[in-house]
């Protein structure tokens, strides 16, 4: 199995939750704005724990927050 991968729809979450800012949701989960810049754009895959308080800030499965995917796979 080849490297896998963490995508995420929080761009999309902060968008349909009031236009939450990134600083915001750093906030609310306890990181920097540049963690959440990071995890964003798919350089920094969360820790578990980061993980569920961001499905928690967006009222959300974490299923609908992250996706998980061998990179050998089209996603």
């Amino acid at each position: 199995m080849g490297k896998s991968r963490v995508t995420n729809n929080i761009r999309k979450l902060r968008f349909y939750h009031n236009e939450m800012t990134q600083q915001e949701l750093a906030e609310k989960v306890g990181v920097t704005r540049q963690t959440i810049v990071a995890i964003e754009n798919a350089k920094y895959s969360p820790s578990l724990e980061l993980a569920f308080r961001i499905a928690l800030v967006f009222d959300s499965p974490l299923e609908e927050v992250f996706c998980y995917a061998p990179k050998d796979d089209p996603v």
